[in-house]
C-alpha cells in the first residue's frame, strides 16, 4: 500500500526536520510504502544542511511555490500534484509543527481495516493551547455549527482513499477551506480520537485573528445555508423585536448583515481557475530521496 504523507510549511524547517525523523522510526515498523512530500510555502528562510535524512522512507520531495499563497492553498496543491503526478492509495495530511503527532498515524491504520474505503479524520478530543485560544476554538465551532448544520471538530490530519483526493481536487471550495470542503464533499466520515501535541519548536502561527479567518473560511463553504439561515434568523428576530425597536434591539440585525457579506465575499476565494491552474505557481521540486 502506497500512502503520501502531506506537510505545508512556512519557514518552520527545524520542527518538519523532527517531524520527518519521527514519521521515519515509526513507518520501520510498518509494512507499508510511505512517502513525504513537503509544500514549501515560498518559505524566506532556507532549509538546513542535511534537511530530511532518512532511512525508512520511500521517497521525500519538496514542491516549492513561488509565493505565499496561504495554508489552505498549500494543501490543495499538494492534492493537486499527488493525485496528477504520483502512484497512491492513501493520502495523509498533517501539520509539520508537531501538532499533528505522527504516534496517531498507527491509529489510522488500525481503522483502515474497518474503513477502507472511507476517510478518517483525527477527531481533536485534546488542545495544548491556552485557555482563550481553547475557548475561541469552542465559539468557532459553535457558530459553524449554528450556521452550517456541520460538526466539524478536525482539521488537516485526516487519513484519504484515492476516491476522497480524486473529489477534493474537483471541487473549488478546497481551495479555500480543506476540512469545509472534505465535510461538503463526504457524508460519511470514520473518525479517530485525536490529541493535539505540543510544537517542536517556537510559537504557534495561529492567532485569534487567523482562527476567524479559518471560521469564516470553513463557513462559507456552505455558503447556501449560511444565506438560508441568516435569513431564518434575522425574520425571526424581526419578529421577537417588533414591538420594542431601537437602535439597541437592531444591532443584532446589522450583524447578520455584515456576516452574511463576509460570508459571500470570502467565499470568491473559491476560484476554480486558479485551483486547476495551481501547479504552474511551483517553481521547482527538490527530490530529498
Amino acid at each position: 500500500m502506497k500512502i503520501k504523507i502531506l506537510i505545508p510549511i512556512y519557514n518552520d524547517w527545524q520542527s518538519v526536520d523532527k517531524l520527518i525523523h519521527r514519521i521515519d522510526s515509526l513507518v520501520k515498523e510498518i509494512d507499508h510504502e510511505f512517502s513525504i512530500i513537503i509544500v514549501n510555502d515560498g518559505s524566506t528562510e532556507n532549509k538546513p544542511d542535511n534537511f530530511g535524512n532518512s532511512e525508512n522512507l520511500y521517497s521525500l520531495k519538496i514542491l516549492n511555490i513561488k509565493n505565499n499563497i496561504g495554508h489552505a492553498r498549500c494543501i490543495a496543491t499538494g492534492l493537486k500534484h499527488i493525485f496528477q503526478n504520483e502512484e497512491f492509495d492513501y493520502v495523509i495530511p498533517m501539520d509539520g509543527d508537531g501538532e499533528d503527532r505522527p504516534e496517531e498515524i498507527k491509529i489510522f491504520l488500525d481503522n483502515l481495516s474497518y474503513n477502507p474505503d472511507t476517510p478518517i479524520v483525527g477527531e481533536r478530543v485534546k488542545r495544548s493551547e491556552g485557555v482563550f485560544f481553547k475557548l475561541s476554538y469552542i465559539i468557532h465551532k459553535l457558530i459553524t455549527f449554528i450556521f452550517t448544520g456541520k460538526s466539524i471538530k478536525f482539521g488537516n490530519y485526516t487519513f484519504l482513499p484515492k476516491k476522497t483526493v480524486d473529489k477534493l481536487v474537483n471541487d473549488k471550495s478546497t481551495w479555500s477551506s480543506f476540512s469545509g470542503s472534505l465535510s461538503k464533499l463526504e457524508n460519511n466520515l470514520a473518525t479517530i480520537p485525536s490529541e493535539r501535541g505540543e510544537r517542536y519548536f517556537g510559537p504557534s502561527k495561529m492567532n485569534f485573528l487567523s482562527l476567524v479567518k479559518h471560521s469564516l473560511s470553513i463557513i462559507a463553504v456552505f455558503k447556501a445555508s449560511v444565506i438560508i439561515r441568516s435569513i431564518a434568523f434575522y425574520a425571526i428576530y424581526l419578529i421577537l423585536i417588533s414591538d420594542n425597536l431601537s437602535v439597541i434591539t437592531c444591532i443584532p440585525l446589522a450583524l447578520i448583515v455584515i456576516f452574511g457579506i463576509l460570508i459571500v465575499k470570502i467565499s470568491g476565494r473559491e476560484n476554480i481557475e486558479e485551483f486547476n491552474s495551481c501547479l504552474t505557481n511551483i517553481s521547482s521540486l527538490d527530490k530529498i530521496k
